[in-house]
């Protein structure tokens, strides 16, 4: 896959820790890495934003580019507009992507927000990037109450355009995770249609460098280059059938 699009069911999910633990996995692997920020919100024209922190935490070696920044934190579209600056488009970010993959063995397209978040007056969005690129989603997810009908509907809409669903990944497993998390370790491969493919720990942003590079394999499933089983994770996580 030398583009995979990562998306999330909601905003301040985990999806900048997610890319930056994916980014670190495949440079230990020797692999070239790209990420490509479509539309960078809520931070000044000197501001660090999503992609330099995903190149914080990964390392050194990481290709980073942004499409466009706007200083307040709303939807691409609607930030664009009200600070009168261009808009992106997904023809864009597509053509961005292509151009990367041609120079790195791996490109990491991360969003802004949900799906279906319009990047354009025109009602483009990160799926329709997706779509031109024949790229699958990593669907970004919650680990409580309501991830379930979030991500089915991601993935619903993700099919109804022809995009294939990589799999769910949960962005911030609590450290005391509550039972509707654990429960829904189970259910999440049934309503994505596709593996359940690592738990990010919560907190795992404020790691140091070195520190994050030497643990993300262990938060990721082998499809994505890590170590992380889903097996094991859900024996020692999840409850115990209740008694009838």
């Amino acid at each position: 896959m030398p583009v995979i699009v990562v998306s999330g069911t909601g905003t301040e999910i985990g999806k900048t820790v997610t890319t930056a633990a994916v980014a670190a996995v495949a440079r230990a692997a020797g692999r070239s890495v790209a990420v490509l920020k479509p539309a960078q919100t809520g931070v000044g024209p000197g501001d660090p934003g999503d992609a330099q922190e995903v190149a914080r935490l990964a390392g050194d070696g990481i290709t980073t580019r942004e499409l466009a920044r706007y200083p307040e934190p709303l939807a691409p579209d609607v930030a664009a507009r009200r600070a009168g600056l261009a808009q992106v488009h997904a023809h864009e970010v597509a053509d961005a992507a292509a151009k990367l993959a041609t120079e790195h063995d791996l490109v990491l397209v991360e969003g802004a927000g949900g799906l279906l978040v319009r990047l354009d007056d025109e009602g483009g969005t990160l799926a329709d990037a997706a779509r031109l690129l024949d790229a699958p989603v990593l669907m970004v997810v919650s680990a409580g109450l309501g991830t379930l009908n979030a991500t089915a509907l991601t993935a619903e809409a993700l099919r109804a355009r022809g995009v294939r669903p990589l799999g769910p990944l949960v962005g911030s497993w609590p450290a005391v995770p509550d039972l509707a998390s654990r429960c829904n370790l189970a259910d999440l491969p049934k309503d994505a249609g596709a593996p359940l493919l690592g738990a990010v720990p919560e907190g795992a942003g404020s790691l140091e460098g070195a520190d994050f590079r030497a643990a993300a394999g262990s938060w990721l499933g082998p499809e994505l280059g890590g170590t992380w089983d889903a097996a094991a994770f859900a024996e020692r996580e999840a409850p115990a059938a209740r008694a009838r």
